[in-house]
């Protein structure tokens, strides 16, 4: 898993606000009720874009709670989805939580409806025409570069935080099969002391989002391990915050920061 119970998101940058956040039940066109977070700025902060959090393995936990707040807190209104209301219902996805046999029950067919669902409920709540992006960790960053290839989503854009390349959701294939058919602009970050993810891997990526001609950024923090976005990590406080720099320059829409800690 990427991140244990102790794990806490890294501040972000400028200046905070209050918000509102509660926990809610979603529920898929197939019938599946699922667990999610919402976090949303005050109404004075106006907020313009959106994201949708994919989770690690272990699915919808605190650190991804505390995520989606602090989005709120810097005026983004943000939802952190859970993956495993079917086979496991809504209970905990505290550290005992025994994940991977729902983990190997899911298919991408059936995260898309859930996905649906979250988009669903934020464009009926809020502006539709709202950009909505996808922030994914881990496993959830592989699930960004999957569902970054459905047109349907109208994803402004996806941004895979150590996005694995080996997972394959019920013979849909690895996000690497599939980059070639992301549709969608993406901000990758990686980090480059990373074992499970080879620095190879992460290049062949860029080389295939480049044949997609899709817009996009890949930055590999050297030095940095798997899950190095954790504010407990400081050793990596500079990736964390160059990190965080990326990503609201990217749901901005603003150009990419030069590279201060690339490898």
């Amino acid at each position: 898993m990427c991140y244990d119970d102790e794990a806490k998101p890294p501040l972000p940058p400028g200046q905070t606000g209050a918000y509102h956040a509660e926990d809610i039940v979603l529920a898929s066109a197939d019938g599946n009720q699922f667990s999610a977070y919402l976090a949303v700025p005050e109404q004075s902060q106006q907020p313009t874009v959106q994201v949708i959090i994919y989770p690690d393995v272990r699915g919808l936990h605190e650190f991804y709670k505390e995520l989606a707040r602090r989005f709120a807190e810097i005026g983004v209104t943000a939802l952190a989805l859970d993956y495993f209301g079917r086979t496991a219902g809504m209970s905990s996805r505290a550290e005992g939580f025994e994940f991977m046999p729902h983990v190997d029950q899911m298919t991408l067919n059936s995260f898309s409806a859930d996905v649906h669902a979250a988009l669903d409920y934020l464009r009926m709540q809020y502006d539709p025409q709202r950009p909505t992006f996808v922030i994914g960790f881990c496993m959830g960053g592989t699930l960004a570069l999957l569902t970054a290839t459905n047109p349907d989503f109208k994803f402004a854009g996806v941004i895979p935080f150590y996005a694995g390349f080996k997972r394959d959701f019920g013979g849909s294939g690895t996000a690497l099969d599939n980059a070639e058919r992301i549709i969608y602009p993406v901000l990758g970050l990686f980090g480059g002391a990373d074992p499970g993810i080879p620095e190879n891997l992460v290049r062949e990526l860029d080389d295939r989002l480049d044949k997609a001609g899709v817009s996009h950024h890949i930055e590999i923090y050297a030095g940095a391990p798997h899950s190095f976005f954790d504010r407990r990590a400081a050793d990596f406080a500079d990736a964390s915050a160059d990190a965080w720099r990326r990503v609201m320059a990217f749901i901005k829409g603003e150009k990419q920061p030069e590279s201060g800690v690339m490898a």
